[in-house]
């Protein structure tokens, strides 16, 4: 169950989902206290996107979207000069009821949005895994790479695992993350694969991790 109350970890360029892992490497110091918090706590960590133009205030608080995913740290390595790697699993989504600034990072008061799959979701899901893969193999042989996903990957985790590390912008990813439930951003996904597939090319797709630099 996700505590009401966790330390945001806010970025520019990453959106993390529920039951994906993603690589990060710590070094501010607001950073390195929330990350030394959170490991002598319940190694809980709330990732959220920061909204467009946070630069002009980045040293402080900037807007964040409102939605964002928890995830545990399952990895920590403290490197010679105090920067950290980290690795996260997503947990559940949340929603920010308000913060709290006492301390050098952002802490929040958060609603849970647990997201639950039915058996008819199951059933609807997989259904759609089999467009999903055939528009996975047109984008690749656009010009990306494959993102090499085992094939025995629940279909849930599939649609988590590409929504977080296919070649998205990061505001395609929020909103897949806002979405009601898998089903809908499962559907999300397929429509987002089946524009950027059957568009003139502009870009190429890409199965590279999603690492967030703070």
């Amino acid at each position: 169950m996700l505590p009401t109350s966790i330390p945001l970890f806010p970025l520019p360029n990453v959106v993390l989902f529920p039951n994906v892992f993603l690589p990060l490497h710590i070094f501010e110091p607001r950073y390195r206290e929330m990350l030394a918090d959170a490991l002598a706590g319940d190694r809980i960590i709330g990732m959220v996107l920061l909204q467009p133009g946070f630069e002009a205030d980045y040293q402080g608080a900037p807007p964040v979207y409102p939605v964002g995913c928890a995830g545990v740290i399952t990895h920590a390595e403290r490197l010679p000069d105090g920067r950290s790697n980290v690795v996260l699993r997503g947990l559940e989504k949340f929603r920010i009821v308000n913060e709290d600034r006492a301390k050098a990072y952002r802490i929040a008061t958060v609603d849970a949005l647990p997201e639950t799959t039915s058996d008819a979701d199951k059933t609807v899901l997989r259904q759609q895994r089999q467009r999903l893969e055939t528009l996975l193999i047109a984008a690749i042989e656009r010009g990306g790479a494959d993102p090499k996903f085992p094939p025995a990957i629940a279909d849930d985790d599939l649609v988590n695992a590409l929504a977080q590390y296919l070649s998205l912008d990061p505001v395609e990813r929020q909103a897949l993350l806002e979405r009601d439930g898998i089903i809908a951003r499962c559907r999300g996904l397929i429509e987002l694969l089946e524009m950027k597939t059957f568009a003139p090319p502009a870009g190429r797709w890409g199965g590279g991790s999603s690492r967030g630099v703070h």
